[in-house]
């Protein structure tokens, strides 16, 4: 899962190299917290969320074999 948002959020953003993705994990839950350069925030996250959203989406689609909750959560 981890590396499946690194490759989605360097796709969008101008500066991959910023680019940071920890992964915490549970025996329910798995959490995902991506970080990404201040200028880049907007982009990661899209009108309305929009972005953020379709992250989510995928993300939790490719969790879906595994039996366990994965949170995304965009930090600065």
């Amino acid at each position: 899962m981890k590396e499946l948002v690194e490759v989605i959020a360097k796709a969008l953003v101008d500066h991959p190299e910023e680019v940071v993705v920890t992964e915490t994990e549970d025996e329910h839950t798995i959490v995902l917290n991506l970080q990404v350069a201040q200028d880049d925030m907007g982009k990661v996250i899209g009108k309305q969320g929009r972005i953020a959203k379709a992250i989510r989406t995928v993300v939790k689609s490719a969790a879906s074999k595994d039996e366990k909750k994965v949170v995304v959560d965009i930090m600065q």
